[in-house]
């Protein structure tokens, strides 16, 4: 499911990253590789406040929606 689905609170990790070469690269540089846990710590209207590592990032619905997650547990 798209990360962009996913309800506050919950722990997922990626599972693969889509869309063009430079926004792989994007999210990579920010972490969000295969198998890097995110907490969703806020969601509005689609747009997210995330943690990736040790990082809180706020990523807009179009790129958590290229952002394909599993939930942990």
């Amino acid at each position: 499911m798209p990360l962009s689905m996913v309800e506050v609170g919950q722990k997922v990790s990626v599972m693969r990253v889509g869309g063009t070469p430079a926004i792989k690269q994007r999210l990579a540089d920010l972490g969000f590789v295969d198998g890097t846990q995110i907490d969703i710590i806020q969601s509005q209207d689609g747009n997210m406040i995330v943690k990736v590592k040790d990082s809180k990032l706020a990523i807009t619905k179009e790129m958590a929606n290229k952002i394909v997650v599993k939930p942990l547990n």
